[in-house]
């Protein structure tokens, strides 16, 4: 642990379980506006910038049932804060734990949280009694702020654990609700006395590959990461009004849908219950919103759907969260016009650190590295590859991998570098052609295969409404390709459909990649972030 200013007493509880110095992520700061003071709380910051840029008084916050201004936010979140640190003697470091969806409340507990010092822990509001258990044992919070329709699992999940307090949001007039407590402050709360570099979140990885690992960010990293993809490449507006699908427990949503917008005093609007494309839709063009984030799989459902006049003040359209087909991405610009933005982050990196900017965009590729981080390909030995060679992605940059007293953090940072796990080949002018997970590429046969470049075909046949593909064991090729495809109402899944698929692969790419073996399902299993669960995929298949 690093010597610190004296200062308010603080919990050492995180500071104790960083990794090792020599397996952290070397840190760079070469723009501008990535270099931020040492003495720093993400969420003074944040609404002092509302306030130097004549955005205090502007919508941020909105709902069908109130809209918020910065000011009005502000309040609210310094309210929380006392209520944390004074009812129930928190003390900075202290976890807190957060279960909630979407909504005004959940943000402004997560800012609160965050300005009183605490460490915010948000838990998806999916999870069930055991799934929240081994996070609570995992970080030790005292306290949770939980939405009132999300309690039971909660409480559940409490006994015999050091969780002692849950303090319900979503209630108005309840005795002992978030509400009450705060409306019982006068909102004067002092600045957190934190260091810049003190653990402002843990968020916990969404479990595409199994058991999910507690990644740790800084005040400074959080904000570095505001200056870097949303101020060099997105580029919002306060003019913005921001909507989206991703839960605010995931980086991709938290981002998207509360911190960027902050960052560029635009709004954002939450919903009353999860979209559906068809709502998303219907709320796109009841509020006039100008940017949307959400999975490739929700714009593939959407695309049908869209009449010009729901989508004709949109004109950002973000996808992350897994690899973007280009069938999705002709799906969408044909549906509405928007050429998508692309990009790749990860949650142990906080957001996108390559991004596609409209009207840059090469077929196929995610997009270039984004200003303020560097990226390259290399090999096992982490040595650059040659252009046009798939290796595997490494990235430096103001924002890197640090996990909770976790064993597989030497397996992300090595020599500094962050490693995601991803199989990429760079073009030589600097575009990244996303391959699939490093842990998914299929070798048949002697065969370099991307999985996901299978899937991108196969979601071109008229049939094909989701596909997922991975490599099955094969006694003679080592490995061959198995595409599990969900098809589309009216479409049976046959042997004349299998060949079909199988043909229609062999059409559009080398003829080694088609799937020699095709599963039909119902459904994909997928995160709740809708990204595609292969290891489940490979579960099924002996």
């Amino acid at each position: 642990m690093s010597d610190r200013p004296a200062r308010t007493p603080r919990d050492p509880f995180v500071d104790e379980r960083l990794p090792a110095p020599e397996l952290c992520p070397h840190l760079r700061y070469d723009l501008p506006g990535l270099k931020i003071s040492d003495r720093t709380n993400l969420v003074d910051a944040l609404m002092n910038q509302a306030a130097t840029n004549g955005w205090i008084d502007r919508p941020f916050l909105r709902s069908e049932q109130a809209t918020l201004s910065y000011r009005q936010a502000n309040e609210s979140i310094c309210r929380i804060a006392q209520v944390l640190t004074q009812d129930f003697a928190l003390i900075p470091g202290n976890r807190v734990l957060l279960r909630g969806g979407n909504s005004i409340a959940m943000a402004l507990a997560w800012l609160g949280v965050v300005k009183a010092g605490l460490v915010a822990v948000a838990s998806m509001p999916l999870l069930r009694a055991k799934e929240l258990r081994e996070i609570i044992t995992k970080c030790q919070p005292t306290l949770a702020l939980c939405d009132a329709s999300l309690l039971d699992e909660l409480k559940a999940a409490q006994d015999g654990t050091v969780l002692k307090t849950i303090v319900p949001f979503n209630l108005a007039d309840t005795p002992g609700s978030l509400a009450v407590l705060a409306d019982a402050k006068d909102g004067r709360f002092a600045p957190s006395d934190n260091l810049a570099d003190d653990m402002a979140m843990m968020a916990f990885t969404s479990g595409t590959t199994g058991r999910p690992k507690a990644v740790l960010h800084s005040h400074r990293d959080i904000l570095a990461a505001c200056a870097a993809w949303p101020g060099q490449v997105l580029k919002a507006t306060p003019d913005d009004i921001v909507v989206g699908s991703p839960p605010l427990a995931f980086t991709f949503g938290l981002g998207g849908l509360l911190l960027f917008p902050m960052w560029a005093g635009a709004s954002v609007y939450y919903p009353s219950k999860p979209y559906t494309p068809q709502s998303m839709l219907e709320t796109i063009q009841a509020i006039g919103a100008t940017i949307s984030y959400t999975a490739p799989t929700f714009y593939r459902q959407m695309a049908p759907l869209v009449r010009a006049s729901q989508a004709s003040t949109l004109r950002i359209c973000v996808s992350a969260g897994e690899a973007l087909p280009q069938a999705t991405r002709a799906l969408w610009l044909d549906a509405t016009g928007i050429d998508m933005m692309d990009g790749i982050g990860a949650t142990e990196m906080f957001h996108i650190f390559i991004s596609s900017v409209p009207g840059q965009t090469r077929a196929g590729a995610i997009g270039k590295v984004v200003p303020g981080y560097t990226a390259k390909v290399v090999d096992d030995a982490g040595q650059e590859v040659p252009h046009g060679t798939v290796g595997k992605l490494a990235v430096i940059g103001p924002t890197g991998c640090r996990y909770l007293d976790d064993e597989r953090q030497k397996n992300y940072v090595k020599d500094g570098w962050n490693q995601p796990g991803d199989a990429f080949m760079q073009d030589a002018d600097g575009y990244f052609f996303y391959q699939a997970r490093a842990d998914d590429m299929i070798i048949s046969a002697g065969y370099n295969i991307g999985g996901p470049e299978v899937e991108d075909v196969l979601l071109t046949h008229p049939a094909v409404a989701e596909c997922g593909v991975i490599g099955a064991p094969d006694e003679e090729r080592g490995m061959v390709v198995k595409a599990f495809v969900v098809l589309k109402a009216g479409y049976a899944g046959d042997e004349a459909m299998v060949k079909a698929l199988q043909d229609h692969a062999k059409a559009a790419i080398a003829p080694y990649k088609y799937p020699r073996q095709v599963a039909f399902m119902s459904s994909l299993p997928r995160t709740e972030t809708g990204k595609l669960q292969r290891f489940k995929l490979r579960q099924n298949t002996p």
